[in-house]
């Protein structure tokens, strides 16, 4: 199945992973999709305050 996502490298400490780690296990979640949950959370919340953010075509 394909997907349109990006692959990244993301590094974090022991102590931040395995933070994160508990509070998907408490959301039934993996780590990769609840980190994804909460940063789409956080950016609808920027948008509520700031407005949307223009997202294009532009390489990130």
């Amino acid at each position: 199945m394909a997907t349109n996502k990006r692959v990244f490298t993301l590094r974090l400490s022991d102590e931040v992973f395995q933070k994160i780690g508990i509070l998907a296990t408490n959301e039934h979640r993996s780590v990769t999709n609840y980190i994804e949950f909460v940063l789409l959370k956080h950016l609808e919340d920027v948008e509520r305050e700031q407005g949307e953010i223009k997202a294009g075509e532009t390489e990130v």
